[in-house]
């Protein structure tokens, strides 16, 4: 927090630094302009330079040259002797505008470190900051940071879950799918966990608070978010390689130019022409609006690494379940009782299943509707937690449970069960007797193997592998739809790392996940991207989120990085090349300090429209037929 706080302190600093500086030169023109006397031998319009140079060019120096003694000859450090020879020689307009660009660009990239996770920090905004606490029958409304392990909490209908705890009264359920990626409510009754940051559905729960506000799960999201906003731009590390060699030519240049003609002065116009401005301002500019461009499309870019790295990717390797999958089961089979028919059962099971927020219910509704079968009047519906779902349809007493319960109830029913088979499945009774099993599968993505199949040929990936800690035969399953040839099944976090740490030696390389195991692979891999957020541990060791289930995104993304690429590349160099041209004229004579730090904002000019060519265009172009159609 300490660090997120000085980051912010910084950034005003540097904003107020950049509008004294514009206001100084504006009122330096302006009384200039008047003509008006001198105060002690200086100029009367030269004091509001004079405010800036001793309030702001100091401090800037100061920090140039801390960076320098940590080995980072960056590309402000020609800058930093521009504005010292500019000082020594009296050019104080010069000095104030060497200021300016200076100012300017480390506005924009700090304000890139925060752009990075501001759809992040608008999801923070969602957490309410009072809680309803109940002590005996009274209720009262406290902080939230007031909030103690064991107290109990009162959730009403459509409010968001203020603590990690459990249900101790009450039934509703919960929309988890910001924190789980998956897409349907989860059922809550009393002994069932409640994670903070859920939206609560039509009834009342109460809940005994499990952990502090600050250990919370929705806690560790905005620590996510505070370590992205510290992030630096990675783009800028670029245009610093460039300045490695970039400014000891122009610095040797210099030097060359003033002893020649034994002007200092144009040793000072050369340096001020050649203050690489466009890695300064231009290549944060495209990180904004690569960055903003992303978070438009449900993208979080919270290490903006990602955006430099993805492009260079050569294996892409990815979990199954909710990345390649869209972790929402399929009913593929029904295997009933000798005497029962399978259209029957289906409809009984359904009729009660439209009650239910279990995340199988959903399948075996929508399996009933592609056979039209209409849905039967059903009473006495209970869902109790352990218990399965039972009800009446039909006269028909219904339950619906799992193989362990029922076999606990009853072991010797295990002699005519089907045996068990891959995925997950669900036991049906009719009056209490055994009626059928449903079996159930992880449907693939619809634009799952366009994606996988258009990797190299558009992308230039020359391995593509799915790593799983699924099964073997839904590992297979799965990679089969898929024309995935390299398949790693029941692997630990443990072992993905390992794959991932292997392969990254290899060639750079992208994984995908979005589950707790994944997270080790995430963070050690060139780019990790975590699909949904199925956890904050996930989302944090990604470098990137995709909040919208599609691999479609991941298609935006990694057109998103190619054109930022490509557009800070063309911004940086052909600032560079302007500004050779404007160090040769400089040397000449033809250009003087204050000319050249305005030729210099010209050039900036250039390279920021170019820049802005992304968020300007709004488009982002896409490969998958799928999205063409």
């Amino acid at each position: 927090m300490q660090k997120t706080k000085s980051h912010k302190v910084t950034y005003q600093w540097q904003t107020v630094l950049f509008i004294a500086s514009i206001l100084a030169i504006v009122l330096n023109l302006a009384l200039s302009f008047f003509h008006l006397s001198s105060i002690a031998g200086y100029s009367l319009h030269d004091i509001p330079l004079f405010i800036v140079i001793a309030t702001g060019g100091l401090p800037l120096i100061f920090q140039i040259l801390r960076k320098l003694f940590q080995g980072n000859f960056g590309a402000d450090l020609l800058a930093a002797l521009a504005l010292i020879t500019a000082v020594v020689l009296g050019e104080y307009l010069a000095a104030v505008l060497i200021i300016l660009m200076l100012s300017s660009g480390q506005v924009l990239e700090d304000y890139a470190k925060r752009k990075a996770s501001s759809v992040l920090l608008a999801l923070s905004q969602r957490m309410p900051s009072n809680a309803h606490r109940k002590q005996g029958e009274k209720i009262e409304e406290i902080l939230l940071s007031n909030v103690q392990i064991n107290d109990v909490i009162v959730i009403y209908p459509h409010e968001t879950a203020t603590v990690d705890g459990v249900v101790i009264e009450g039934q509703s359920s919960m929309d988890e799918s910001y924190l789980t990626g998956e897409p349907y409510r989860v059922s809550k009754a009393p002994g069932t966990k409640v994670l903070s940051g859920a939206i609560n559905g039509e009834s009342v729960l109460i809940v005994q608070a499990e952990r502090l506000p600050a250990d919370s799960r929705y806690a560790s999201i905005m620590q996510v978010m505070q370590e992205a906003e510290q992030k630096r731009p990675t783009m800028r590390r670029l245009g610093d390689q460039i300045a490695i060699v970039f400014v000891p030519i122009a610095f040797i240049f210099a030097l060359v130019t003033w002893f020649l003609t034994g002007d200092l002065t144009k040793f000072l116009s050369v340096l001020v022409v050649a203050t690489p401005c466009p890695l300064l301002i231009a290549i944060p500019i495209t990180i904004i609006s690569a960055i903003s461009m992303a978070a438009k499309r449900g993208i979080i870019i919270k290490d903006p690494t990602v955006l430099e790295r993805l492009p260079t990717c050569r294996t892409a390797i990815f979990d199954k379940t909710g990345t390649l999958t869209y972790g929402q089961p399929e009913l593929t089979e029904i295997i009933p009782a000798e005497g029962i028919k399978k259209e029957d059962v289906l409809q009984r099971t359904a009729s009660i299943e439209r009650y239910s927020k279990h995340p199988l219910a959903s399948a075996i509704i929508q399996a009933s509707q592609k056979l039209n079968l209409p849905l039967l009047q059903a009473t006495s519906v209970s869902e109790k937690p352990g218990q399965g779902l039972t009800g009446k349809v039909e006269n028909h007493t219904i339950t619906i449970t799992h193989r362990k319960s029922l076999l606990k109830i009853n072991p010797k029913i295990e002699t005519i069960l089907p045996p068990i088979s891959p995925g997950l499945e669900c036991m049906v009774l009719e009056d209490d007797c055994y009626a059928a099993t449903f079996h159930f599968r992880d449907a693939p993505r619809k634009e799952g193997k366009s994606f996988i199949s258009h990797l190299k040929p558009s992308h230039q990936f020359q391995k593509i592998m799915l790593v799983s800690g699924d099964r073997e035969s839904e590992v297979s399953y799965l990679a089969k739809l898929l024309d995935i040839t390299e398949v790693l099944a029941s692997q630990s976090p443990e072992q993905k790392l390992a794959i991932v740490q292997s392969e990254t030696k290899k060639a750079p390389t992208l994984f995908m996940g979005d589950g707790i195991n994944d997270a080790p692979a995430l963070a050690v891999a060139t780019v990790g991207i975590a699909f949904g957020q199925n956890s904050n541990i996930t989302a944090e060791a990604a470098g990137a989120v995709i909040m919208d289930n599609s691999l479609i995104k991941v298609d935006e993304l990694i057109h998103i990085s190619k054109s930022m690429r490509q557009i800070a590349l063309q911004s940086a160099g052909g600032g560079m090349i302007l500004s050779i041209i404007g160090m040769g004229f400089a040397a000449s004579g033809f250009i003087t300090p204050v000319m050249g730090a305005l030729l210099q904002e010209a050039i900036d000019i250039l390279a920021i429209i170019n820049a802005l060519r992304m968020t300007l265009g709004g488009k982002v172009e896409i490969d998958l037929p799928l999205l063409k159609t």
